[in-house]
């Protein structure tokens, strides 16, 4: 009960072990004598490996076939797949199987590991070895001779030897027939306990020896195999003297048990058997059957006298454990006895355990090679150990017989995984002799050792260290091509051509450098240039010759020291700065910008004006140049200097460049009309002219020039009927329209003449009086009647019905002045209400007015210009001057349309041939090129954008000077030549794009302010006749 508890629990952890250690056991049938290639099972599929995603594998799945070196494999795995296909070697059942009985199953076995690491797993697979039919029945001769009494009973039965067949089941010996029986003998088939089918000879007629003694047949033997197989014997039937009694054996199965190491000659058992006969039938014969095996008949003797069963050769249980023998007892009549004999080989411990090695990890000359970055628990082979002996004597443990970093991992019954226990080291030990026992658990114990060598491959594991992973250098720029630098080093643990290092350069790393890949110097091939780059971070690389080469990188920081190699670069070889002639005195005229790529002291610049000039001056930082003088365009149009930039460094560079200051001419002149002469002077227009007819032609001058001189006419008053049409570019004045009766009489209208100049341009006005009429009849009554309308509002057209009834003149001339009067009482009267309303307004903007400052850029040019009033004496011209009330309202010159501006006549003015008008003039700041440098930064913190103004007492005929307006950046633009600043260059520096300050100039007269819209100015003009 202890034993088999013991057995058990054994039988259990041995499961467990297998369990735990990956072991699986796969099953498959296959037909012996299969033709190569063809295919038996598929591992990948038939052990759900395929649900094992590749991504978490190091390596791809592998399957890989273990056997015992020198075996020829029944079959083959594809490594990738796991498809099982058989090879070119037979297979054999009767041959695989030759030991075993012949109704026991036929096995084949082998191992597959299945790799890598993470999924490793052992497989022993079995292989059913189904039996085809493949072998004919045979009789052990080819003649059978049997003698039968002639006295034998009909229906008698005699036993004839059986025919063996290797093949078993449905394959083995199935049927027996007689051929040519002659109708005196038959056969049966009848079946042993074992499962044998046994022929019996059938007496179907009294036998008569006298008559006939031999009796000459064919006996067939068949199998049930597909295709069926047989063979035939020639069967020989004696008729012998009767023979009453046959042979009995006391005992007809017998089972007897011998140890393995019985001696030739010790006796088996003894065979007891009588015969009831006397004399010479009943002398027993005994021998061995036929169906006993040729391996009984070597070991075991018979004695045919005795019965006696001895050893006849050394027995051995691991070749055959049982024997069965088929003795037959005979005295000499046809139907022997039988009696069976098992003979069974007990077990001693007689053989020594083996240690079988099949390599999982190729070995080459007999010694596995293992890398030392081989991972924990790599697989190297599979250690089965065998002992043939039976029960405690075939119990095998296996070990190794001192501390190695490696163990032998149970799997199945007596096989074991070789693993690695350790992480490996080649340079600590390069080689391992291991030493495998193994040892039964017989009495006394039997052991076996094997050596198995394991060599340490030596691995590029340890990658090259710099001695600085940070490397800082700095190097002066100019330098001798080729020169070096530094020397780089690193060093590398392994050993051989492992430690071999080489150096280069990273990817990163610029054209300028070179790194000797032997000695690690590192050289600069080109000449650096620190205002190109100053620094330079790259990665050198240091690799070993390893295979795979490994490698490791440091960081080289290199920074280039400055000398002072750059001169100062202007960023213009030429400035043309322009300037308004009304620029003051210290006001600015332009940044000079000018860079210098060295570093430090080298590149701080001084800026100078070369050959002493004393009508500008330069500051030496920040380039700003003022003039020391006043500009007048018509004295002189420009003004030609050169400037010096020189640097600090320790042996100085300078350069010069060119600065043309030109003068430009502001809008300071307003058209003056020469056509009409006055604005007493009429025209007179046939009241039957014909429409778009041109009935008068007026013109104007402007002293300025360009844009500033051109001239745009409008009429702006009295067209109250559209009567009158003017081309803006000409000046001519046509007709509209056919006259009509109602428009007979004198027309008065006001035209503008307005110049084009920027920002803002300056008019004049004049009276055009048209005296529409059949007939010209009496001047001085058509000039009464100019100067009487001029007298009335402007507003009204006169008409004259008939020029030649004095009557109606003079009653239209007393309408006239009663009209005029009643109009200047009521003017008076608005205008007094009106001023003594904005008394308080006025007052405070004209304080305001004093109380205002100069602003130049910068403080110390600040100043006070006051321009004083000039009294004038006044002057009668009865002629050229008439009283009369005139507002004149204007939109702002960005209005769109200047045809939108009009005239009312309502307010005092004094209209002359050469009445002042309001101009403005002022600059549109322009910038340098997107690439200059920035030097006005130090202008711009401080030089805030100043306001100007202009007080109303600044005299007509005195100059007219004003502070410049600089921007914050700069404010003229210098160019590389007068031709580049033309108007229609392309340049976005060029002059056409140009705008200068305007100031605004009003008449030396009394202005008065009105509170209207911040677009409308009203000017009110008051004289004296």
């Amino acid at each position: 009960m202890d034993l088999l508890s013991g057995t058990y629990i054994f039988a259990v952890l041995l499961a467990c072990v297998v369990f735990q250690s990956g072991a699986q056991e796969k099953n498959y049938t296959v037909r012996e004598e299969m033709p190569e290639n063809v295919l038996i099972g598929d591992l990948l599929k038939d052990l759900n490996l395929s649900l094992i995603p590749d991504k978490s594998l190091t390596t791809p799945m592998q399957f890989k076939l273990v056997y015992k070196t020198g075996d020829v494999p029944l079959i083959r795995i594809e490594e990738g797949t796991g498809e099982i296909f058989t090879t070119g070697a037979r297979i054999d059942r009767e041959k695989l199987c030759a030991g075993i009985l012949l109704d026991a199953r036929c096995f084949y076995e082998v191992e597959v590991a299945v790799l890598p690491d993470e999924i490793f797993r052992l497989v022993k697979i079995r292989f059913l070895i189904e039996d085809i039919n493949d072998n004919a029945p045979l009789f052990p001769a080819t003649v059978i001779n049997i003698s039968i009494p002639e006295n034998s009973a009909i229906n008698s039965r005699y036993s004839l030897p059986a025919a063996i067949d290797p093949d078993i089941g449905i394959n083995g010996v199935q049927n027996y027939q007689l051929i040519k029986g002659q109708n005196i003998f038959g056969l049966d088939i009848i079946e042993t306990p074992e499962g044998d089918k046994m022929p019996q000879l059938i007496v179907q007629k009294e036998l008569d020896r006298e008559e006939k003694d031999t009796y000459v047949m064919k006996v067939k033997v068949e199998d049930g195999g597909f295709p069926q197989r047989s063979s035939t014997a020639i069967l020989q039937v004696s008729v012998a003297d009767t023979n009453d009694n046959r042979p009995v054996f006391k005992e007809q199965e017998i089972e007897v048990s011998i140890p393995e190491n019985a001696p030739i000659g010790s006796s088996v058992t003894q065979l007891h058997a009588t015969d009831a006969d006397i004399g010479e039938n009943a002398r027993i014969h005994f021998y061995f059957s036929n169906l006993v095996s040729n391996i009984a008949k070597r070991l075991f003797h018979l004695n045919t006298t005795t019965g006696l069963i001895t050893v006849k050769e050394p027995l051995d249980r691991e070749e055959s454990p049982s024997h069965k023998l088929l003795v037959l007892a005979s005295d000499g009549g046809s139907v022997p006895a039988r009696a069976m004999v098992l003979v069974n080989v007990t077990d001693i411990n007689d053989n020594v355990p083996s240690i079988d090695i099949r390599y999982i990890v190729n070995p080459t000359n007999g010694t596995v090679v293992l890398s030392e970055n081989a991972p924990l628990n790599t697989k190297i082979a599979l250690i089965t150990v065998m002992d043939k002996d039976a029960d405690h004597n075939g119990r095998v443990t296996c070990f190794t017989d001192h501390e190695v970093p490696f163990r032998l991992r149970p799997v199945f019954s007596n096989q074991f995984l070789l693993e690695t226990a350790a992480f490996l080291d080649f340079e600590s030990t390069r080689e391992y002799a291991i030493k495998l026992l193994a040892a039964d658990a017989g009495k006394p114990p039997l052991n076996q050792s094997s050596m198995l060598l394991i060599k340490v491959k030596d691995e590029n594991d340890n990658a090259p260290v710099f001695t600085q992973s940070f490397i800082s250098l700095s190097v002066p720029e100019n330098n001798s091509p080729g020169a070096q630098i530094t020397k780089i080093s690193a060093t590398d643990a392994d050993s051989g051509r492992n430690a071999e290092i080489s150096y280069m350069l990273g990817f990163d790393a610029p054209s300028e450098f070179n790194l000797d890949h032997r000695t690690g110097i590192l050289t600069a091939v080109k000449k650096l240039d620190r205002e190109k780059q100053e620094k330079y971070y790259f990665t050198v690389l240091a690799k070993d010759n390893g295979m795979p080469p490994l490698m490791t990188n440091a960081t080289v920081f290199l920074t280039v020291l400055d000398q002072n190699d750059n001169s100062p670069i202007f960023t213009h070889h030429e400035y043309n700065f322009y300037v308004p002639e009304n620029l003051p005195r210290h006001g600015t005229v332009g940044l000079i910008t000018v860079t210098d790529p060295d570093y430090g002291e080298n590149s701080a610049v001084t800026l100078s004006i070369l050959d002493v000039n004393d009508q500008f001056t330069i500051d030496p930082q920040t380039g700003v140049i003022r003039p020391n003088i006043s500009f007048d365009r018509e004295k002189q149009e420009s003004y030609t200097f050169y400037v010096k930039a020189e640097d600090g460094g320790r042996v100085s560079r300078s350069s010069t460049a060119k600065v043309t200051i030109n003068v430009v001419d502001v809008n300071d002149n307003k058209p003056i009309f020469i056509v009409p002469p006055s604005n007493y002077s009429y025209e007179w227009v046939p009241s039957f002219t014909n429409p778009d007819t041109v009935i008068f032609k007026v013109i104007a001058i402007d002293n300025d020039t360009g844009m500033n001189a051109e001239i745009h006419y409008s009429i702006v008053g009295g067209n109250t009927k559209g009567l009158f049409l003017i081309d803006e570019t000409s000046g001519n004045i046509t007709l509209k329209e056919k006259c009509v009766v109602s428009d007979i009489g004198l027309h008065r209208l006001t035209v503008k003449a307005k110049d084009l100049g920027q920002p803002d341009s300056l008019f004049n006005v004049v009276l055009v009086n048209f005296f529409v009429n059949e007939s010209l009849t009496n001047a001085t009554l058509i000039y009464e009647l100019v100067r009487r309308s001029i007298d009335s509002p402007g507003n009204q057209n006169v008409e004259t019905a008939n020029a030649s009834s004095p009557s109606s003149d003079y009653v239209k001339i007393v309408v006239a002045i009663v009209a005029g009067t009643i109009t200047v009482i009521l003017v008076i009267f608005i205008t007094a209400l009106v001023r003594c309303r904005q008394s308080p307004h006025l007052k405070a903007s004209q304080k305001n007015k004093q109380n205002s400052e100069w602003v130049t850029p910068n403080p110390e040019n600040r100043q006070m210009m006051m321009m004083k009033k000039k009294k004038k004496k006044k002057k009668h011209a009865p002629k050229n001057l008439l009283l009369n009330f005139v507002t004149i309202e204007e939109a702002k010159p960005d209005d769109g349309d200047n045809d939108g501006n009009s005239v009312t006549l309502d307010l005092p003015i004094e209209l002359e041939e050469q009445t002042m008008g309001k101009y403005n003039w002022g600059t549109t700041p322009t910038t340098f090129k997107p690439d200059s440098p920035d030097l006005a930064r130090h202008y711009k913190s401080a030089s805030p954008q100043p306001a100007f103004q202009i007080q109303p007492e600044t005299p007509l005929n005195s100059k007219h000077h004003i502070i410049q307006e600089l921007p914050l950046d700069n404010t003229f633009v210098g160019c590389d030549s007068i031709s580049k600043c033309s108007s229609s260059s392309s340049d976005p520096y060029s002059v056409s794009e140009y705008n200068y300050p305007v100031t605004t100039f009003k008449a030396p007269v009394s202005v008065h302010t009105r509170p209207t819209d911040s677009r409308i100015s009203t000017i009110e003009i008051s004289s004296e006749i």
